[in-house]
């Protein structure tokens, strides 16, 4: 069944080399009952793992059943542990969140035999566990965990059967009743190789090989072994296993990997909390960021539009003189007469001009430097400035040139306190005004605030406080969204004509802003503002992917002796990886998930607590959603390949 030729075996600690196997040679034939003796370090643990393909020799041939398995990939050597090979360890191995039938039925899922799963009810039963099928290892002890141990070996029904130190761990009366257990199988058919340090528990072989330093230095057989033997057959080939594996066949399907991942994050529940947060944050942050950014979006256009979307406002321009540019209205200013121009326009309803400057407001002992404005008599219905509190300035006021003023929240907040403002006398620039009015408040718009600001009239402004001659713009209402390019055009026809400009002149020198054109600008404004939260946010999904990462590689070092036992069971590398990531791409997913809830009512909490305009999207759930669980793929692949490259071996030796 098994020949090894001259196989040699190094272990490097540090620069050091430690020969564990030297030129060793070796004949099992099929049924045989072997026990492999000798002291610490002679070699024997380091002979059966190579006899059970956890190893590889660094020299030398090793031949299965007249194959020599040498050079085969490590796919091939898991696929023929999974089917010609039982092991059991002295430290049992099971995994402690699993029943014994789950830990018994584990090398199904990789032979691709889950149906087959009776099968582990038998051995339970035949080892005397038929009442403990659903306990967990910690609620058995050491002899039902070893016998649990070897149902496990059993289920695949392979014809060799490696244990490592069988009984090491248990007490006399456990040990007797494994030996039997192994006693039995041997009868049965079963190739049966054994590690021991006990002499008593080596009589039971039919074999016994002694090892020192490395070497065989005795191969003898039992004289008390006097029971007999059913000789065993192979069935099948190892060429046949491989092509087998070449087809694809006898893998774990999907649905194992899937529930192999969610065990293990159901078991590990706090550690799979943790991971899960980061991405929940990060979902949580882009929905609720997307949702303030379109709610945002959809506010602007409702504020525009109650400010009538069929509003232009014209403007001098720059001109460039011999390519420098000079300052606004030096070739073009508008005058109160363009006003009355305009106004007579048709289409137009309203017009309001408008002259701004700086002025320090005195009231009392309190003074305050805020922006003063001049304007007509229909700037309180074009631009929704109807007074709160008092009254508008009148045209006979404006005739008049009259000093009164209507005033904002901000300037009434630093200026007159609690005070009412109403009739009150205040000191723009040194020039008495009568307060007549109280602006709506409007907040802070761009970093801009709106409130802060007083109202007089276009007359007043312009020859009483800011010494001007001219307008800075003109406010025109059209009375029909559908005539405003006609009124747009109109009026530059009107100004061209009025002002004798030529064609080349006209380009620059005025303006005339349609109030639909800002309205979109500022939509897409909000839409880069939206791109701009939506990607800031993002970021923490990488902190949250980077997370999982550092969460994943923990868990790898955490699982390191559960991966060498589903290795030593038949898993290839790719089960472990699949595993893995799978676990990753979950966790995300459901971190997403919750994230989108919290997400959404982040964004509710804000809607109500805050009174911002919010809106959740179906496209910014798609997306978060998408993006976390590609996260999870791209940031679980490092940690996936590194568990699936372990060394059987040395995973199983991890403390």
């Amino acid at each position: 069944m098994i020949e090894l030729k001259n196989i040699t075996r190094t272990y490097k600690t540090g620069r050091v080399g430690v020969a564990a196997l030297q030129n060793v040679s070796l004949k099992i034939h099929q049924g045989e009952f072997l026990a492999i003796m000798g002291p610490s370090g002679s070699g024997k643990s380091t002979l059966l793992h190579l006899l059970g393909l956890l190893d590889r020799p660094d020299s030398g041939q090793y031949y299965l059943i007249g194959k020599d398995v040498t050079s085969l990939s490590n796919g091939q050597l898991a696929l023929l542990r999974n089917n010609l090979m039982g092991f059991i360890f002295q430290q049992f191995h099971l995994l402690p969140r699993l029943s014994s039938l789950e830990n018994a039925e584990l090398p199904l899922i990789y032979a691709g035999k889950r149906h087959l799963k009776e099968k582990a009810v038998e051995n339970l039963n035949n080892v005397g566990l038929s009442q403990r099928i659903r306990h967990r290892p910690n609620e058995l002890s050491g002899g039902e965990q070893q016998r649990v141990a070897i149902a496990r070996a059993l289920v695949n029904d392979p014809p060799l059967i490696l244990a490592d130190e069988p009984t090491g761990n248990l007490d006399t009366r456990s040990q007797n009743e494994i030996m039997a257990i192994l006693e039995k199988l041997n009868r049965a058919g079963k190739t049966v190789i054994m590690v021991t340090h006990e002499e008593e528990v080596a009589e039971y072989a039919k074999r016994i090989i002694r090892m020192r330093d490395g070497n065989i230095i005795s191969d003898e057989e039992n004289k008390n072994f006097n029971k007999g033997i059913l000789p065993g057959t192979i069935n099948t080939s190892i060429n046949d296993i491989l092509h087998e594996e070449n087809a694809n066949m006898k893998r774990a399907e999907l649905i194992d990997h899937f529930r192999q991942a969610f065990w293990s994050i159901v078991s590990h529940k706090m550690r799979s909390m943790l991971s899960m947060l980061g991405i929940l944050i990060g979902v949580a942050a882009v929905i609720a960021m997307l949702a303030l950014g379109h709610g945002a979006r959809e506010s602007i256009s409702k504020t525009i539009a109650s400010l009538g979307s069929n509003l232009l406002t014209v403007r001098p321009g720059s001109h460039r003189l011999h390519g420098v540019s000079l300052e606004a209205g030096t070739v073009t200013r508008f005058t109160l007469q363009d006003v009355d121009a305009i106004s007579k326009v048709p289409g137009v309803k309203r017009v309001s001009p408008s002259a701004t400057g700086r002025g320090q407001v005195v009231y009392s002992n309190k003074n305050w430097n805020t922006q003063v404005q001049g304007t007509g008599v229909s700037f309180a219905r074009m631009r929704a400035s109807e007074p709160v509190m008092g009254r508008f300035f009148t045209e006979e006021e404006l005739k008049m040139r009259a000093r009164v003023a209507i005033v904002g929240a901000t300037v009434i907040r630093q200026v007159f306190g609690d005070v009412n403002p109403l009739g009150a006398t205040i000191k723009i620039n040194r020039v008495n005004f009568q307060v007549v009015g109280v602006l709506p408040t409007k907040g802070t718009t761009m970093w801009h605030d709106q409130d802060d600001i007083v109202l007089v009239p276009i007359t007043t402004a312009m020859y009483r406080l800011h010494g001007k001659q001219y307008v800075d713009s003109i406010d025109v209402e059209v009375s029909d969204p559908a005539l405003m390019e006609e009124v747009q055009n109109s009026i530059k026809e009107l100004i061209v004509k009025r002002h004798k400009l030529t064609d080349k002149e006209s380009e620059d020198s005025f303006e005339i802003r349609n109030m639909a054109d800002i309205q979109q600008t500022m939509i897409q404004t909000t839409q880069t503002m939206t791109m701009l939260l939506g990607s800031i946010a993002a970021i923490s999904l990488l902190v949250g992917g980077i997370g999982i990462m550092n969460i994943m590689l923990v868990s790898v070092t955490e699982r390191t002796r559960e991966i060498g036992l589903r290795k030593a069971i038949g898993a290839r590398e790719s089960d472990i990886m699949l595993q893995f990531i799978i676990e990753s791409i979950v966790m995300t997913f459901a971190g997403g998930a919750l994230g989108v809830l919290f997400g959404s009512g982040i964004a509710l909490l804000l809607a109500i607590i805050a009174g911002w305009t919010v809106k959740v999207s179906l496209s910014s759930v798609i997306l978060a959603t998408t993006f976390s669980i590609f996260v999870g793929l791209i940031f679980g692949l490092w940690p996936a390949r590194q568990a699936s490259k372990l060394d059987p071996i040395e995973a199983l030796r991890y403390e």
